[in-house]
């Protein structure tokens, strides 16, 4: 996939880390390329009911910043992105030292992408799949 926006990296970064349910969270990017997210949730003891799993919130929340994070890669300089739509599949619990989200681009437009996430608990250097999320995001041109 080819990006519209050179400092897309930057730019989706940016604006994701900006964002205080996200600062909250203690995102991490830790990869990105044109169409792909990697984004890293530490494990917190406020984000649990059950002592050692997160609550299904915060997996909700990584797997949508993940996936329409994946589809802001590919807009167009000054544009933004917000979910319209999405459904998501928990497998497993959320148990472990942290949880790794891949979003990936499944279909980009010029008005709506489709991107999804495989959310990972990731525990003594192994990954456990425990959700999957499918999520169309709005494009949004910049206000002029």
């Amino acid at each position: 996939m080819t990006p519209q926006n050179e400092n897309f990296a930057r730019d989706v970064q940016a604006l994701v880390l900006s964002m205080p349910v996200a600062q909250m969270l203690k995102l991490r990017f830790e990869r990105m390329e044109p169409g792909e997210v990697d984004l890293c949730l530490p494990y917190q003891e406020s984000l649990s009911f059950r002592p050692g799993q997160l609550q299904a919130t915060p997996v909700f929340a990584i797997a949508d910043f993940a996936a329409v994070s994946a589809a802001g890669t590919l807009l167009p300089p000054g544009w933004l992105n917000a979910t319209i739509d999405c459904s998501i599949k928990y497998l497993a619990p959320a148990d472990g030292e942290t949880l790794l989200a891949r979003g990936r681009v499944i279909q980009a437009s010029k008005l709506l992408t489709v991107a999804r996430a495989d959310v990972f608990s990731r525990k003594a250097g192994r990954e456990l799949l425990c959700a999957t999320m499918l999520a169309t995001a709005r494009n949004l041109a910049p206000a002029q």
